[in-house]
Protein backbone atom coordinates (compact mmCIF):
# COMPACT_ATOMS: atom_id res chain seq x y z
CA UNK A 1 0.00 0.00 0.00
CA UNK A 2 1.74 3.43 -1.00
CA UNK A 3 2.05 6.07 1.34
CA UNK A 4 -0.82 8.48 -0.08
CA UNK A 5 -3.26 5.31 0.10
CA UNK A 6 -2.55 4.65 3.93
CA UNK A 7 -2.80 8.59 4.74
CA UNK A 8 -6.52 7.92 3.14
CA UNK A 9 -6.92 5.18 5.33
CA UNK A 10 -5.55 7.01 8.63
CA UNK A 11 -8.03 9.71 7.28
CA UNK A 12 -10.86 8.08 6.90
CA UNK A 13 -10.68 6.26 10.32
CA UNK A 14 -9.79 9.26 12.32
CA UNK A 15 -12.92 11.03 10.91
CA UNK A 16 -14.96 8.20 11.18
CA UNK A 17 -14.35 7.97 14.79
CA UNK A 18 -14.36 11.95 15.86
CA UNK A 19 -17.80 11.56 14.34
CA UNK A 20 -19.32 8.95 15.89
CA UNK A 21 -17.98 10.32 19.19
CA UNK A 22 -19.48 13.72 18.08
CA UNK A 23 -22.79 11.59 17.94
CA UNK A 24 -22.50 10.01 21.39
CA UNK A 25 -21.52 13.27 22.88
CA UNK A 26 -24.66 15.22 21.06
CA UNK A 27 -27.08 12.92 22.15
CA UNK A 28 -26.22 12.79 25.68
CA UNK A 29 -26.62 16.73 25.87
CA UNK A 30 -29.85 16.37 24.34
CA UNK A 31 -31.00 13.29 26.30
CA UNK A 32 -30.18 14.85 29.98
CA UNK A 33 -31.57 18.54 28.81
CA UNK A 34 -34.47 17.06 27.54
CA UNK A 35 -34.75 15.49 31.16
CA UNK A 36 -33.67 18.70 33.06
CA UNK A 37 -36.76 20.63 30.88
CA UNK A 38 -39.33 18.09 32.93
CA UNK A 39 -37.52 18.52 36.29
CA UNK A 40 -36.87 22.30 36.80
CA UNK A 41 -38.81 25.07 36.33
CA UNK A 42 -39.96 26.14 32.93
CA UNK A 43 -39.74 30.31 33.08
CA UNK A 44 -36.12 29.80 31.31
CA UNK A 45 -36.30 27.04 28.54
CA UNK A 46 -35.02 29.73 25.65
CA UNK A 47 -31.88 29.80 28.04
CA UNK A 48 -31.54 26.23 28.59
CA UNK A 49 -31.69 25.65 24.84
CA UNK A 50 -29.68 28.65 23.81
CA UNK A 51 -26.84 26.90 26.38
CA UNK A 52 -27.12 23.56 24.88
CA UNK A 53 -26.73 25.04 21.09
CA UNK A 54 -23.66 26.77 22.36
CA UNK A 55 -22.13 23.73 24.17
CA UNK A 56 -22.80 21.86 20.86
CA UNK A 57 -20.89 24.79 18.60
CA UNK A 58 -24.27 24.79 16.75
CA UNK A 59 -25.94 28.13 15.76
CA UNK A 60 -29.77 28.14 15.25
CA UNK A 61 -31.42 29.36 12.38
CA UNK A 62 -32.86 33.58 13.20
CA UNK A 63 -36.06 32.79 12.75
CA UNK A 64 -36.49 29.58 14.73
CA UNK A 65 -37.84 29.53 17.83
CA UNK A 66 -36.07 27.96 20.44
CA UNK A 67 -39.06 25.10 21.91
CA UNK A 68 -38.00 21.44 22.83
CA UNK A 69 -39.91 20.37 19.06
CA UNK A 70 -37.70 22.63 16.85
CA UNK A 71 -34.64 22.09 18.89
CA UNK A 72 -34.70 18.19 18.89
CA UNK A 73 -34.99 18.10 15.10
CA UNK A 74 -32.21 20.38 14.70
CA UNK A 75 -30.28 18.95 16.45
CA UNK A 76 -31.01 15.73 16.07
CA UNK A 77 -32.05 15.13 11.90
CA UNK A 78 -31.30 18.49 10.48
CA UNK A 79 -29.21 17.75 7.68
CA UNK A 80 -28.08 20.95 7.19
CA UNK A 81 -26.93 20.80 10.54
CA UNK A 82 -23.11 19.54 10.15
CA UNK A 83 -23.02 18.54 13.96
CA UNK A 84 -26.48 17.16 14.21
CA UNK A 85 -26.81 13.28 15.14
CA UNK A 86 -27.96 12.79 11.71
CA UNK A 87 -25.25 14.56 9.83
CA UNK A 88 -22.75 12.77 11.93
CA UNK A 89 -23.38 9.42 11.85
CA UNK A 90 -23.91 9.71 7.74
CA UNK A 91 -20.36 11.15 7.50
CA UNK A 92 -19.05 8.66 9.79
CA UNK A 93 -21.08 5.73 7.58
CA UNK A 94 -19.21 7.81 4.43
CA UNK A 95 -15.68 7.86 6.45
CA UNK A 96 -16.38 4.04 6.70
CA UNK A 97 -17.60 2.95 3.36
CA UNK A 98 -13.99 4.51 2.16
CA UNK A 99 -12.23 1.60 4.04
CA UNK A 100 -14.56 -1.15 3.99
CA UNK A 101 -11.98 -3.49 3.52
CA UNK A 102 -10.06 -2.88 6.56
CA UNK A 103 -12.82 -2.47 9.35
CA UNK A 104 -14.63 -5.82 10.69
CA UNK A 105 -18.33 -6.70 8.68
CA UNK A 106 -19.53 -6.52 12.20
CA UNK A 107 -18.31 -2.67 12.39
CA UNK A 108 -19.77 -2.17 8.90
CA UNK A 109 -23.18 -4.00 9.86
CA UNK A 110 -23.64 -1.90 13.07
CA UNK A 111 -22.87 1.18 11.55
CA UNK A 112 -25.26 0.83 8.93
CA UNK A 113 -27.93 -0.35 11.19
CA UNK A 114 -27.42 2.77 12.67
CA UNK A 115 -27.61 5.08 9.69
CA UNK A 116 -30.76 3.43 8.47
CA UNK A 117 -32.52 3.53 11.97
CA UNK A 118 -32.19 7.79 12.07
CA UNK A 119 -33.01 7.45 8.04
CA UNK A 120 -36.54 5.53 9.26
CA UNK A 121 -36.96 7.15 11.80
CA UNK A 122 -40.81 9.29 11.90
CA UNK A 123 -39.22 12.93 12.66
CA UNK A 124 -42.41 13.98 13.57
CA UNK A 125 -43.42 11.47 16.10
CA UNK A 126 -40.01 11.28 17.84
CA UNK A 127 -39.58 15.71 18.08
CA UNK A 128 -43.29 14.99 19.64
CA UNK A 129 -43.44 12.13 21.43
CA UNK A 130 -40.64 9.89 21.25
CA UNK A 131 -37.13 11.64 22.02
CA UNK A 132 -36.48 9.94 24.77
CA UNK A 133 -37.28 6.32 23.57
CA UNK A 134 -35.41 7.52 20.06
CA UNK A 135 -32.47 8.72 21.56
CA UNK A 136 -31.92 5.62 24.17
CA UNK A 137 -32.01 3.36 20.80
CA UNK A 138 -29.16 5.38 19.03
CA UNK A 139 -27.06 5.81 22.31
CA UNK A 140 -27.22 2.22 22.66
CA UNK A 141 -26.39 1.78 19.22
CA UNK A 142 -23.13 3.86 19.19
CA UNK A 143 -21.71 2.12 22.26
CA UNK A 144 -22.52 -1.62 20.51
CA UNK A 145 -20.65 0.11 17.78
CA UNK A 146 -17.83 0.70 19.81
CA UNK A 147 -17.71 -2.54 21.94
CA UNK A 148 -17.44 -4.46 18.25
CA UNK A 149 -14.64 -2.39 17.41
CA UNK A 150 -13.04 -3.24 20.28
CA UNK A 151 -13.75 -6.82 20.09
CA UNK A 152 -13.62 -7.68 16.00
CA UNK A 153 -10.54 -5.47 14.80
CA UNK A 154 -7.26 -5.88 14.60
CA UNK A 155 -5.48 -3.49 17.49
CA UNK A 156 -2.91 -2.46 14.89
CA UNK A 157 -2.33 1.03 13.15
CA UNK A 158 -6.01 1.53 11.91
CA UNK A 159 -7.39 0.70 15.66
CA UNK A 160 -4.85 3.42 17.03
CA UNK A 161 -6.29 6.06 14.58
CA UNK A 162 -9.53 5.17 16.09
CA UNK A 163 -8.71 5.74 19.39
CA UNK A 164 -6.99 8.64 18.37
CA UNK A 165 -10.11 10.11 16.79
CA UNK A 166 -12.37 9.21 19.50
CA UNK A 167 -10.20 10.25 22.35
CA UNK A 168 -9.37 13.88 21.24
CA UNK A 169 -13.24 14.69 20.39
CA UNK A 170 -14.06 13.30 23.64
CA UNK A 171 -11.44 15.50 25.23
CA UNK A 172 -12.23 18.93 23.56
CA UNK A 173 -15.75 18.29 23.57
CA UNK A 174 -15.59 18.40 27.56
CA UNK A 175 -13.61 21.13 28.09
CA UNK A 176 -15.81 23.26 25.61
CA UNK A 177 -18.65 21.94 27.69
CA UNK A 178 -17.14 22.95 30.72
CA UNK A 179 -15.88 26.19 29.26
CA UNK A 180 -20.16 26.94 28.37
CA UNK A 181 -20.70 26.62 31.60
CA UNK A 182 -18.14 28.44 33.02
CA UNK A 183 -20.28 31.03 34.57
CA UNK A 184 -22.44 28.62 36.91
CA UNK A 185 -19.15 26.85 37.84
CA UNK A 186 -17.29 29.88 39.00
CA UNK A 187 -19.69 31.84 40.85
CA UNK A 188 -23.17 30.36 41.58
CA UNK A 189 -26.09 31.79 42.37
CA UNK A 190 -26.93 31.63 46.16
CA UNK A 191 -30.18 33.04 45.60
CA UNK A 192 -30.75 29.64 42.99
CA UNK A 193 -29.07 27.03 44.70
CA UNK A 194 -31.74 24.40 44.02
CA UNK A 195 -31.30 25.53 40.43
CA UNK A 196 -27.50 25.98 40.11
CA UNK A 197 -27.66 22.03 42.01
CA UNK A 198 -29.40 20.60 39.72
CA UNK A 199 -27.11 22.17 36.52
CA UNK A 200 -23.97 20.76 38.51
CA UNK A 201 -26.14 17.50 38.12
CA UNK A 202 -26.72 17.76 34.60
CA UNK A 203 -23.28 19.00 33.86
CA UNK A 204 -22.19 15.28 35.59
CA UNK A 205 -24.86 13.34 33.69
CA UNK A 206 -24.00 15.07 30.38
CA UNK A 207 -20.56 13.08 31.08
CA UNK A 208 -22.22 9.87 32.70
CA UNK A 209 -20.31 11.21 35.30
CA UNK A 210 -22.68 11.25 38.06
CA UNK A 211 -22.48 7.87 39.57
CA UNK A 212 -18.72 7.56 39.86
CA UNK A 213 -18.60 11.18 41.14
CA UNK A 214 -20.73 9.71 44.07
CA UNK A 215 -18.72 7.18 44.85
CA UNK A 216 -15.30 9.53 45.12
CA UNK A 217 -17.07 12.97 46.61
CA UNK A 218 -20.66 12.01 48.03
CA UNK A 219 -23.96 13.32 46.05
CA UNK A 220 -23.33 16.74 47.53
CA UNK A 221 -22.05 18.04 43.97
CA UNK A 222 -19.16 20.69 44.24
CA UNK A 223 -18.03 22.73 41.51
CA UNK A 224 -14.51 22.48 42.63
CA UNK A 225 -15.20 18.85 42.94
CA UNK A 226 -17.05 18.49 39.91
CA UNK A 227 -13.83 20.65 37.97
CA UNK A 228 -11.65 18.60 39.64
CA UNK A 229 -12.90 15.23 38.43
CA UNK A 230 -14.21 15.94 35.20
CA UNK A 231 -10.84 18.07 34.04
CA UNK A 232 -7.74 16.49 35.87
CA UNK A 233 -9.06 12.24 36.97
CA UNK A 234 -6.96 10.03 35.69
CA UNK A 235 -9.19 6.63 35.66
CA UNK A 236 -12.54 8.26 34.91
CA UNK A 237 -13.60 7.66 30.68
CA UNK A 238 -14.79 11.13 29.84
CA UNK A 239 -12.55 13.38 32.01
CA UNK A 240 -10.43 15.67 30.19
CA UNK A 241 -7.04 14.19 31.72
CA UNK A 242 -8.17 10.30 30.88
CA UNK A 243 -8.85 11.12 27.04
CA UNK A 244 -5.84 13.05 26.65
CA UNK A 245 -3.40 9.66 28.26
CA UNK A 246 -5.50 7.50 25.72
CA UNK A 247 -4.63 9.51 22.66
CA UNK A 248 -0.96 9.56 23.98
CA UNK A 249 -1.24 6.05 24.49
CA UNK A 250 -2.75 5.71 20.80
CA UNK A 251 0.03 8.06 18.95
CA UNK A 252 2.61 6.48 20.40
CA UNK A 253 1.51 3.41 19.35
CA UNK A 254 1.10 4.70 15.63
CA UNK A 255 4.80 6.55 15.60
CA UNK A 256 5.86 2.81 16.92
CA UNK A 257 4.42 0.79 13.83
CA UNK A 258 5.58 3.80 11.11
CA UNK A 259 8.81 6.48 10.88
CA UNK A 260 9.38 7.10 15.24
CA UNK A 261 11.03 10.85 13.89
CA UNK A 262 7.98 11.69 11.85
CA UNK A 263 5.71 11.27 15.01
CA UNK A 264 8.09 13.19 17.57
CA UNK A 265 6.01 16.46 17.02
CA UNK A 266 2.66 14.73 17.49
CA UNK A 267 3.65 12.89 20.31
CA UNK A 268 5.60 15.96 22.21
CA UNK A 269 2.33 17.93 21.78
CA UNK A 270 0.15 15.17 23.50
CA UNK A 271 3.01 14.77 26.04
CA UNK A 272 2.69 18.45 26.95
CA UNK A 273 -0.82 18.26 27.10
CA UNK A 274 -1.03 15.18 29.71
CA UNK A 275 1.71 16.95 31.63
CA UNK A 276 -0.23 19.82 32.24
CA UNK A 277 -3.33 18.21 33.26
CA UNK A 278 -1.59 15.81 35.25
CA UNK A 279 0.57 18.27 37.12
CA UNK A 280 -2.45 20.57 37.64
CA UNK A 281 -4.26 20.77 40.70
CA UNK A 282 -7.81 22.08 40.92
CA UNK A 283 -6.18 25.10 43.27
CA UNK A 284 -3.88 26.18 40.63
CA UNK A 285 -7.35 26.16 38.30
CA UNK A 286 -8.94 28.07 41.28
CA UNK A 287 -6.78 30.81 41.87
CA UNK A 288 -6.02 31.40 37.94
CA UNK A 289 -8.70 31.74 34.95
CA UNK A 290 -11.09 28.42 34.43
CA UNK A 291 -11.48 29.92 31.07
CA UNK A 292 -8.40 30.77 30.51
CA UNK A 293 -7.28 27.32 31.45
CA UNK A 294 -10.17 25.50 29.17
CA UNK A 295 -9.24 27.93 26.48
CA UNK A 296 -5.46 26.38 26.55
CA UNK A 297 -6.79 22.64 26.47
CA UNK A 298 -8.77 23.06 23.58
CA UNK A 299 -5.97 25.25 22.04
CA UNK A 300 -3.29 22.41 22.28
CA UNK A 301 -6.24 20.07 21.02
CA UNK A 302 -6.48 21.96 18.23
CA UNK A 303 -2.54 21.82 17.94
CA UNK A 304 -2.29 17.86 18.39
CA UNK A 305 -5.40 17.99 15.33
CA UNK A 306 -3.36 19.44 13.41
CA UNK A 307 -0.07 17.79 14.24
CA UNK A 308 -2.07 14.56 13.12
CA UNK A 309 -2.82 15.76 10.29
CA UNK A 310 0.24 17.06 9.01
CA UNK A 311 2.31 14.10 10.13
CA UNK A 312 0.11 11.24 8.82
CA UNK A 313 -2.87 12.47 6.93
CA UNK A 314 -0.83 14.91 4.60
CA UNK A 315 1.30 13.44 2.24
CA UNK A 316 3.62 14.64 -0.93
CA UNK A 317 2.36 15.61 -4.10
CA UNK A 318 4.61 13.56 -5.67
CA UNK A 319 3.51 10.58 -3.61
CA UNK A 320 -0.25 11.52 -5.22
CA UNK A 321 0.61 11.86 -8.36
CA UNK A 322 2.39 8.12 -8.62
CA UNK A 323 -0.62 6.61 -6.57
Amino acid sequence: MTEAMLSRVADHLYWMSRYLERAEHTMRLLSVNLTMTLDQKSTRPEHRWGQLLSSLSITPPADQDLDDYGVIKLVTFEAENTNSIMSCISTARENARHVRELISSEMWERLNSLYFQMRAADVDAVCRDEAFTFLRAIYDGLLLFQGVTDSTMNHGEGWDFIQAGRYIERANATAHLLDVHNAILVQPDPDEAVERYLDWVGLLKSCTAFEAYVKIYSADVEPRHLLEFLLLNSQFPHAVCFAIRQLEEALTAIAETTEKRKGIRVNRLAGRLQAMLGYTSIDEISEGSLRGYLADVKLQCAQIHNAIHDTYIVYPFETALVS
